[in-house]
C-alpha cells in the first residue's frame, strides 16, 4: 500500500461523445453546485470542503484520526476528482455522487492515526509552500492543455493521450499535495513530479 494519495482515474481516449464534451461546462453545473454546496461560506465553485481542524486537533492531541472523520474526507476528495475528471475531459462519465470504478482515489492506511506523527501537522501548511508554487504552474499548463484537447475531441471524438498524462498527472499531484497538507493522511512528504 502506497504511503501517499493515490490517483487512480480511467482516461477514455477514442470515440468520444463530442457533443457533452462541447457542452461539458453547461452539463457539469448541476453536480458542480452540489459539491460546492459543502463549501458555502467560502469560494471555489467545484471545490468540496473537508473536515480539517477537527482532524488535526485528534492527530495532535490525542493520537488518533477518527473513522467518521477520514470516511467522509475520503469521500468528497473522491467526489471532487470525479468532478475534476469529467470538467478537464479525462472521461465521458457524468460525475456521480455515488463512488464509481473510473475515478478511484485511495487514501494510505493511518491505522487510527497510530501511523502519524502528532506534531507535523502543525507544520504541514508550512512545509508545503513550494508545492502550491509548482502545483500554480501545473495548474496553468493543465488548464492550457485541456482547452487544446477540448478542440481535438469537440472535432475528432479523440482525446490526445499527451494531454491525459498531463492532466491527470497534475490531478494526482495535487492529490498528494493535499493528502499530506490538509488531508493528514500522510506524512511522506510529496514529489514534485506529476505522476
Amino acid at each position: 500500500m502506497s504511503s501517499q494519495v493515490t490517483t487512480d482515474i480511467k482516461i477514455k481516449h477514442k470515440d468520444r461523445n463530442r457533443t457533452t464534451v462541447f457542452w461539458r461546462g453547461i452539463l457539469v453545473f448541476p453536480v458542480a453546485t452540489f459539491v460546492a454546496s459543502f463549501n458555502l461560506g467560502t469560494s471555489g465553485i467545484g471545490a468540496a470542503s473537508v473536515i480539517v481542524l477537527p482532524a488535526l486537533l485528534a492527530i495532535v492531541f490525542r493520537g488518533k484520526y477518527p473513522s467518521y472523520v477520514l470516511t467522509f474526507n475520503h469521500a468528497i476528495f473522491e467526489l471532487s476528482a470525479r468532478l475534476a475528471a469529467y470538467v478537464l475531459i479525462l472521461n465521458d462519465k457524468y460525475p456521480s455522487i455515488e463512488a464509481n470504478s473510473k475515478v478511484v482515489v485511495t487514501f494510505p492506511d493511518v491505522d487510527g492515526g497510530k501511523k502519524l506523527n502528532r506534531w507535523l501537522p502543525l507544520v504541514k501548511w508550512f512545509l508545503a509552500i513550494p508545492h502550491y508554487i509548482v502545483g500554480a504552474v501545473y495548474l496553468v499548463i493543465s488548464l492550457a492543455v485541456t482547452v487544446i484537447a477540448w478542440v481535438q475531441t469537440s472535432i475528432t471524438g479523440r482525446y490526445p493521450e499527451w494531454a491525459g498524462e498531463i492532466v491527470l498527472g497534475t490531478i494526482s499531484y495535487w492529490n498528494r499535495v493535499q493528502g499530506y497538507m490538509l488531508l493528514l493522511v500522510s506524512d511522506k512528504y510529496p514529489s514534485f513530479k506529476l505522476k
